[in-house]
């Protein structure tokens, strides 16, 4: 066990440091951390912001003597940001994944890889543990911009809200990731692997739209396979243990999957 843990380390740490060396990896967050900010002040001050939104209907109800229903403006405020930041990793996350394996076989190293003391899982976990984190590091001046944004509302929100909407946004990031790393074992070229990543999580977040069309068990079941479905429900503050599973499954899937692609590629050289 401890020749695994320190294999997936060396593996996580080669990983990460290959992102923050690589310029491809600096346009990515930068392109990601000024769409996320734009965001942010357009769901708070836009034309359609929630403050914007708050503030018309305080003067409609003075006007017309109507008492206006209370708006939880950090709640609403959360749940939006967290639904665009969703969307945006739609796009993102394909380009992060599409060199995990690709760039490998480009290069001539995976089958140094495949044929190493190492195991096939330890490499893919700790290939997988290596972009997560670096995915979290761009995560992490959004929790600043947003605590400042949350600092003036009264009274304060819970924690818990907050906590469990990113740790959806976490567990989304590695689903796919984990789907798109496999993806990327599949084929030396990283474009093709983005844009079947791409595809795979467009489908799986709108699977249940499929499902609708579909009565029965085969349609409840497909429905439970979306993402978008279960990452809602966490961003809603809606703590639901089968959406930590499905993610957690998703997660393991995609491990599996590269493990068995990489075993593949072992047998045929043999």
């Amino acid at each position: 066990m401890g020749v695994i843990l320190s294999n997936i380390i060396a593996i996580y740490r080669r990983e990460l440091q290959s992102y923050f060396v690589s310029p491809l990896a600096y346009a990515i967050a930068g392109i990601f951390w000024f769409l996320a900010g734009l965001f942010l002040v357009l769901i708070l001050m836009g034309p359609d912001g929630i403050l914007t939104a708050v503030a018309a209907a305080d003067l409609q109800g003075q006007q017309f003597g109507v008492p206006v229903p209370p708006i939880d403006v950090p709640y609403e405020f959360v749940r939006a940001f967290l639904d665009r930041m969703g969307w945006l990793l739609l796009f993102v996350l394909p380009i992060l994944s599409m060199g995990l394996y690709a760039e490998e076989r480009k290069r001539g190293t995976l089958e140094l890889l495949a044929t190493s003391p190492v195991t096939n899982w330890a490499v893919a976990v700790g290939k997988l543990l290596g972009v997560l984190t670096f995915f979290i590091t761009m995560v992490v001046p959004l929790l600043a911009l947003e605590a400042i944004a949350l600092s003036g509302s009264t009274p304060t929100m819970p924690p818990i809200i907050p906590l469990l909407g990113h740790l959806a946004l976490i567990l989304l990031a590695a689903a796919i990731l984990s789907l798109g790393m496999f993806i990327s074992s599949l084929t030396d070229s990283t474009i093709l692997a983005a844009v079947l990543t791409f595809a795979v999580i467009l489908l799986l977040l709108f699977i249940d739209l499929v499902a609708k069309n579909i009565s029965g068990p085969i349609g409840e079941a497909l429905g439970h396979l979306s993402l978008l479905k279960h990452y809602n429900n966490l961003i809603q503050g809606i703590f639901d243990t089968s959406s930590l599973v499905l993610f957690g499954s998703y997660i393991i899937l995609g491990i599996f999957l590269t493990a068995q692609s990489i075993d593949a590629l072992r047998f045929q050289r043999q």
